[in-house]
């Protein structure tokens, strides 16, 4: 193994979570054309056997099993046949199975987390080095996960000992605009291209196809059709696949109808992963932990049980984020936009959307000029305690018309300190201060972003060209329910929670109570008779 291959591989146990043994060898090349299966019984005993023991186990049985189960232990003594110096005996059992299937047509439905485009990347990559002149196509809901995806794919490449010729980047109108296509360009002439998930994005050359996390796209069933045509061409590096990985994402969606019809010409292999089946083939997750931390029983079943619920769709799509990114608008504001002596014209309102440890805090400040929301700033405040996110904070709300603030969870405490300095706003208790004190229900998250949708539908926003907001954006889903009922949800990754467009629907909601605000505190009930005596006191004296 070269010395390449080994940091490629130490890379990737550090992605796998799994510790690798790793040595640089001589040769450069690893055996990636086993013995034939007959002369080889451990690596078909492996194929044979990897993930049958629970493929046909219930929910049920499955949450049983894990119930005392060691973490990283697993339940079917599996052992991957790869020796400890191959990239490959990093696999799990489950992303074994779902690797070595080499149906045509093969989809997995898997729980979040549990390495789905790791497991995905090592077969393209792998083919990429066995078959030059090979192409994939990697589609993704939006351009990070799409270029995340790519990055696995690289990876595995240079673990393989494949060498990289070059990388290319499409875009659309400059470096800070929309991805159209990333390509990296192998030595012997294969291509890995990812595109994100749009039927104007996927068409194009003939290639193997892997569509990750296909549930969560614009338009799903749109861009299916937009890029199945790439498969059909024999002649371009031969018979081509089609991979397709999943969280569920509704009632109706692709992966529904692709598990759930019956097709008498195409042969899907199906592959069903949850957290219980990953923990119980080894992979290192509390399961109780990691449930109590999400706190959501609906989307526990979705993300992590993979049952399909409800019916869902995009509340931002692209197109909509793309026509109120503006230069007017502002990621930060000047120095001295906070100073006490500044004198902001037009107002100013903001949302505040709370986060301590996992997630942001994010400050998004907007102007209000005629019937225009212009950001002035979008701040990001990451594990920060309590009393020093105050501290950046008062200067901001001071300047403020109206603030709206997520006062859920650890938000009470900011919530509490602000509203102490700077007055609370709640007409139903005669209270006028500047700071509204939002607990957040799925009632309300339904009017939040329904406002905040019909705003961007009128093009009423005008906020900075960044990746970072419009990815935050995108990630929130409205899903309907079979009886009816709509709620609002996003993906946690590295960058949060949707912390951006939770703060971007509060500052809107701090806009509907337009109009000068004066502060009043009024003083507690206990001590009103004794303030009003006060009063009268002083008034007469005068």
């Amino acid at each position: 193994m070269t010395h390449s291959a080994a940091q490629a591989m130490e890379k990737l146990a550090a992605d796998s979570n799994r510790a690798a043994t790793v040595r640089e060898r001589p040769t450069a090349v690893l055996d990636l054309e086993p013995t034939p299966d007959p002369l080889n019984p451990l690596l078909a005993a492996a194929r044979a056997s990897a993930g049958l023991p629970l493929r046909e186990v219930p929910l049920s049985g499955l949450i049983a099993r894990c119930l005392n189960h060691p973490i990283r232990q697993n339940v079917n003594h599996w052992t991957n046949p790869y020796p400890p110096d191959d990239p490959r005996s990093l696999l799990l059992e489950y992303q074994f199975a779902w690797r070595e299937d080499s149906s045509r047509f093969k989809d997995a439905l898997q729980g979040r987390q549990t390495g789905k485009d790791f497991a995905s990347q090592s077969e393209a990559a792998e083919d990429c080095l066995k078959r030059p002149r090979t192409e994939w196509m990697i589609a993704a809901p939006s351009e990070r996960q799409a270029l995340d995806s790519l990055e696995q794919g690289k990876t595995w490449a240079q673990a393989f000992d494949l060498a990289i010729a070059d990388y290319r980047e499409s875009r659309e109108g400059g470096s800070g605009t929309f991805l159209k296509s990333a390509e990296i360009i192998f030595s012997n002439g294969s291509r890995m291209r990812a595109v994100p998930g749009k039927p104007e994005t996927v068409r194009g050359r003939s290639a193997n196809i892997l569509m990750t996390e296909v549930d969560f796209f614009e338009n799903p069933l749109e861009t299916w059709r937009a890029i199945l045509p790439s498969i059909t061409n024999p002649m371009r590096g031969g018979e081509k696949k089609v991979r397709l990985i999943s969280t569920p994402n509704g009632l109706g969606g692709l992966m529904h109808k692709i598990r759930s019809q019956q097709s008498h010409r195409i042969q899907w292999s199906h592959h069903l992963v949850t957290i219980y089946h990953a923990v119980l083939m080894g992979l290192p997750v509390d399961i109780e932990e990691l449930k109590e931390a999400f706190s959501d029983p609906d989307g526990w079943a979705q993300e992590f049980c993979c049952q399909f619920l409800d019916a869902a769709s995009v509340l931002l799509p692209y197109e909509l984020i793309a026509a109120c990114e503006s230069a007017e608008a502002s990621e930060l504001a000047p120095p001295d936009y906070w100073d006490p002596g500044t004198r902001l014209s037009p107002p100013l309102d903001l949302g505040i959307d709370f986060g301590r440890k996992r997630d942001l805090t994010v400050c998004w400040a907007e102007e209000s000029v005629a019937d225009l929301h212009i950001t002035r700033e979008v701040l990001c405040l990451q594990a920060m305690s309590t009393p020093d996110q105050f501290e950046v904070l008062r200067s901001r709300v001071a300047k403020a018309r109206r603030v709206c603030l997520d006062y859920n969870g650890g938000g009470i405490g900011l919530g509490d300190l602000l509203a102490r300095e700077f007055g609370e706003w709640d007409p139903d208790r005669n209270l006028y201060g500047k700071v509204e004190l939002v607990t957040i229900s799925n009632t309300l998250k339904v009017e939040l972003f329904g406002k905040l949708r019909m705003a961007y539908e009128r093009k009423q926003k005008r906020i900075p060209v960044n990746q970072a907001i419009r990815e935050d954006l995108h990630s929130v889903y409205r899903c309907v329910t079979p009886n009816g009922s709509v709620s609002f949800r996003a993906p946690h990754n590295e960058d949060g929670h949707a912390d951006r467009a939770n703060a971007q629907a509060l500052c809107t909601r701090a806009k509907s109570f337009a109009g000068n605000v004066c502060m009043i505190i009024v003083p507690p009930q206990g001590r009103r008779a004794e303030v009003l005596a006060e009063r009268r006191d002083r008034s007469v004296l005068a």
